[in-house]
């Protein structure tokens, strides 16, 4: 079965979709041919901040299609190495949406949908 991950690291998100029998090696294989880092330059953390052994598989790692759907991808950090040591996990959070502009506002009230027939 597939399962379905979102791979953040900074200001970066990655949305990909693997078997639960994928080896997590074979996900970072993945994110080379995205971001041109070598597996043996990259750490994946799941949603524990846990660090992801090579040899497991995803399904090992907790993640699984109970807990990696498509609307609602399991969430895995990345670190990369850079000049020799690996970065320290960062995750930039997501910016908030603008809010509405009043036009927008209370468009069902204008529209008559919360009177009664």
């Amino acid at each position: 079965m597939d399962v379905f991950m979102m791979i953040r690291r900074k200001k970066t998100t990655i949305f990909t979709d693997a078997k639960e029998t994928t080896p997590v090696y074979e996900l970072k294989k993945m994110i080379e041919g995205i971001l041109k880092v070598p597996p043996r330059d990259q750490r994946l953390y799941n949603k524990d901040n846990m660090l992801m052994d090579d040899d497991k598989t995803l399904q090992d790692c907790g993640i699984t299609v109970v807990t990696a759907k498509a609307q609602c991808p399991a969430q895995l950090g990345l670190a990369v190495r850079e000049n020799g040591d690996f970065e320290s996990l960062e995750l930039t959070p997501y910016s908030l949406p603008p809010d509405l502009p009043d036009v927008m506002k209370n468009q069902d009230t204008a529209n008559g949908q919360d009177q009664l027939a």
